[in-house]
């Protein structure tokens, strides 16, 4: 029989092997914290009776916290099982942890947003990505330019780009232009 005190180091075990983010495993093992003070002495004893009983184990757990809303109980409930069933997979024979592959963790987009909106952000972006052309499509390699920068007075900056197939006629003409800056 498994006890149910395996879950900690089952949690503790898992963390360690980055199975688990370590927010999830301290939410997982307060789950067990609150479910293990509502067990009787047999249940601590056995992973399998407490996963039987568990309606039984949780009607004892809403009464006994009052104060606390239905949906946290639930939400505790649902990380007590998802704990157990991690348990039965890879915690009861260790070696196959290695092939454990944890599910990636999706997020949606801050606080306020819910699962529900999350297709509708994924039809919009995908409609706003249709939309989106660029003007000039790059479909010819890059021309050769050469840029030749030169420092003026006052930190002035010229700048002169010269393409790579520039003709005869419009080197005489860019070297008569420099030549007139030069006597001035």
């Amino acid at each position: 029989m498994e006890k149910f005190t395996n879950l900690y180091n089952f949690i503790d075990f898992a963390q360690a092997n980055r199975k688990y983010p370590a927010n999830t495993a301290n939410n997982l093992k307060s789950a067990v914290k609150i479910f293990e003070k509502e067990l009787n002495a047999e249940e601590l004893k056995s992973i399998a009776m407490v996963e039987e009983s568990i309606a039984e184990i949780f009607r004892s757990l809403v009464i006994a916290h009052k104060d606390k809303s239905i949906v946290s109980l639930n939400t505790y409930k649902a990380r007590l099982l998802k704990v157990i069933k991690d348990y039965k997979k890879y915690g009861a024979e260790p070696s196959k942890m290695q092939y454990w592959l944890p599910r990636p963790r999706q997020s949606f987009g801050g606080q306020g947003k819910t699962r529900k909106s999350t297709p509708l952000l994924i039809k919009n972006d995908k409609t706003d990505k249709e939309k989106i052309r660029l003007s000039n499509f790059i479909t010819t390699p890059v021309d050769n330019l050469h840029k030749i920068e030169f420092a003026l007075r006052d930190n002035a900056k010229s700048i002169i780009i010269v393409p790579r197939d520039i003709t005869e006629k419009e080197v005489k003409i860019i070297k008569g232009i420099l030549d007139s800056l030069i006597a001035e």
